[in-house]
């Protein structure tokens, strides 16, 4: 009887599982191993499948040849590593601001979230104006301040050589870190992500108890004490977490380039690893390579999410 009771509830939870099932399986499980079998081979939109020829590892052993998608790999790197701690450093000033008893707080909460939830396309085409090189409000302000205006989102010099180079210096191009116009694009992506952070570090901030600062404050700790023997530690797990989902999301990042430069910016400065996937899918016709490039921009997610969890998982302090 209690056998037959149990396997109805299980028919019936299994019952209102089966559409979101079937929907994962049509529109995820089966592209994924579609996908993985194209990047064995030289599939294109206007090639059947029946006549798809089976290539073997030549499309993962042509990536280590491809010039064009190690300078995306390098993009999309240099990308990351400004995009994300700039983002997550502000994020944090910023909550730690709203975070305390101001009036107007709920305007401010509101006003740093907007951002966020506006249409990525819309504000990318804001920012594209912003930066134009003819009529943009930045060189507007340049020029109102007397500096010389900037070719921006058309400018492939690295930020670093447009620093040194009056100093005679010239970093090579892996060392001199992201294009001006890549420069740009980060702008935008650390201003539209930091309202989902402020979000999640003011949750975290509010569940950390009053009396670990009363306590502190009675030991005579300052304020930078108090941030980094108090807030820090205890605000370390959602730290993690806002780190691991930003690396994640940067290295998938692909509307800002696509709508800021469609071309792929100057001398492919703005080319990231999705954006160069879907030039090779989508201009050039070369699905089977592009799969071959998807899958390998998956172990590099996988990788450093393994090395995040690592590295960093041994020092979140869970209270």
């Amino acid at each position: 009887m209690k056998f037959k009771k149990r396997l109805l509830e299980n028919i019936e939870a299994y019952s209102y599982l089966t559409p979101a099932l079937l929907i994962l399986f049509v529109f995820w499980f089966i592209p994924i191993i579609f996908s993985f079998y194209l990047s064995f081979s030289n599939w294109g939109p206007y090639t059947k499948i029946t006549t798809a020829k089976f290539v073997g590892l030549m499309n993962y052993i042509r990536m280590m040849q491809d010039k064009k998608f190690i300078q995306s790999l390098v993009n999309t790197t240099y990308y990351v590593l400004f995009a994300v701690p700039t983002a997550m450093v502000l994020s944090l000033f910023i909550a730690i601001l709203l975070n305390q008893k101001i009036k107007g707080l709920s305007f401010y909460r509101t006003a740093f979230f907007i951002p966020y939830i506006t249409s990525l396309v819309a504000v990318a085409i804001v920012w594209q104006w912003i930066f134009n090189r003819e009529y943009g409000f930045a060189n507007y302000v340049f020029q109102q301040l007397g500096i010389p205006q900037q070719k921006w989102l058309r400018e492939s010099t690295p930020i670093l050589n447009l620093f040194l180079g009056p100093l005679g210096i010239k970093l090579p191009w892996y060392l001199a870190g992201p294009s001006l116009s890549m420069c740009c694009i980060i702008i935008l992506t650390v201003w539209q992500v930091i309202g989902y952070n402020i979000v999640i570090f003011l949750a975290g901030l509010q569940n950390i108890d009053k009396s670990y600062y009363e306590a502190a404050e009675i030991d005579g700790a300052s304020i930078w004490q108090r941030f980094k023997y108090v807030t820090f530690p205890l605000l370390s797990p959602t730290t993690f977490f806002i780190a691991l989902i930003s690396v994640i999301f940067a290295y998938k990042a692909f509307v800002p380039m696509f709508v800021m430069t469609p071309d792929g910016g100057p001398d492919n400065t703005t080319t990231t690893i999705v954006f160069y996937i879907y030039r090779r899918a989508w201009e050039l016709d070369e699905f089977g390579y592009a799969s071959a490039l998807a899958y390998v921009l998956l172990v590099i997610i996988l990788i450093l999410t393994l090395i995040q969890n690592r590295i960093f998982g041994k020092k979140v302090h869970y209270d």
